[in-house]
């Protein structure tokens, strides 16, 4: 399965879709890119005349990057045209600076186990000054 095809099976669309791009991908890990526009539908109230990406949406881009992208990766040998299910189960993320409109943010992960259909990976979302936004884990289950 290739970066194209992970990105066709993603079962998200706009506005609820944070991945542009998957750079590198491999049965260790994978590395994505997202980048936040101006028109980012949660902009308008947080904050008011300050807009500040929210946590909340900063965890969902590494989840569908370190998460999605990846587990769909590793189940690539019975996958065929429809992506199964895939659902965050856990989360311990630590924020360090904010992202803002316009910001790109680079998402690596790194699997730490893939078995009985549940992926678990340390992950680090960085900005383009290759400073760190937020780390930590996230893990999720695959459904068939």
């Amino acid at each position: 399965m290739n970066k194209t095809q992970i990105l066709k099976l993603l079962p998200y669309d706009k506005p609820f879709l944070f991945v542009d791009k998957i750079v590198k991908v491999d049965d260790s890990g994978i590395i994505g890119k997202y980048t936040f526009t101006e028109d980012e539908f949660f902009y308008p109230g947080h904050f008011k005349n300050n807009p500040i990406t929210p946590g909340v949406i900063l965890t969902e881009c590494m989840a569908q990057i370190g998460l999605a992208c990846l587990g769909l990766f590793l189940i690539r040998d019975w996958v065929k045209d429809k992506a199964p299910n895939v659902a965050m189960t856990s989360n311990d993320i630590h924020y360090y600076k904010p992202v803002l409109p316009k910001e790109t943010v680079v998402v690596t992960a790194t699997k730490e186990y893939f078995r009985f259909n549940k992926l678990k990976c340390a992950v680090t979302m960085t900005n383009e000054s290759n400073e760190i936004v937020a780390k930590g884990t996230v893990s999720g289950m695959v459904i068939k």
